[in-house]
């Protein structure tokens, strides 16, 4: 059920400081994703472990009575990360998957389907240059990894970020809390 809210620019700002809150998917290894929440920690942003069906990570506004917010308040963006362009290209390149696309693939379409924007966040600064140099490990030669990844973006992303491990924290921070400020500025959340 689609609501309708109308909020001040004062109370946007209060609820993005005081009831913003990163979900990060159960599936995520802490392992692999450490310096992330590390980031979060040390920025004192409020996270927690749920699953999530698209995405990696995405974001909530906490309920708040005084605001007229009675429950949790989900937005249809998240997160895909990657921890490298080699990820990538496995995910993309996958054999042993008996479907009739590859799980990631599959993945990114049922958040379109379902109006989810998804942002696609690569660590590897120097992704784009190591793609085109074919530096990553697969069989996938570097013009049909570039033209997978094109077609993606057109198809299915809002944005992909070739970005430094250290920065991924920082970078799913500020595409998520201005996303949601979006959603929040526009009246319209489910």
């Amino acid at each position: 059920m689609e609501t309708h809210y109308r909020f001040t620019d004062t109370e946007i700002k209060k609820l993005l400081k005081e009831n913003f809150m990163i979900i990060y998917d159960t599936r995520e290894q802490v392992n692999k994703n450490q310096h992330i929440l590390d980031y979060f920690d040390k920025k004192k942003i409020n996270y927690k472990r749920q699953v999530i069906n698209e995405g990696d990570y995405t974001a909530i506004i906490t309920k708040c009575p005084s605001m007229g917010i009675h429950r949790d308040l989900y937005f249809p963006v998240g997160v895909e990360r990657k921890n490298s362009g080699d990820e990538l290209a496995g995910n993309l390149a996958e054999k042993s998957d008996t479907h009739d696309d590859i799980r990631l693939i599959r993945e990114l379409r049922r958040a379109k389907e379902k109006g989810i924007k998804i942002f696609l966040l690569i660590e590897d600064e120097h992704g784009r240059g190591n793609i085109k140099a074919g530096n990553y490990r697969s069989l996938y030669k570097p013009v049909s990894f570039m033209a997978r990844l094109r077609s993606l973006q057109d198809q299915f992303l809002h944005g992909t970020v070739f970005i430094n491990k250290n920065d991924s924290g920082e970078e799913i921070f500020g595409i998520l809390k201005y996303s949601i400020r979006n959603f929040l500025k526009e009246g319209y959340m489910d």
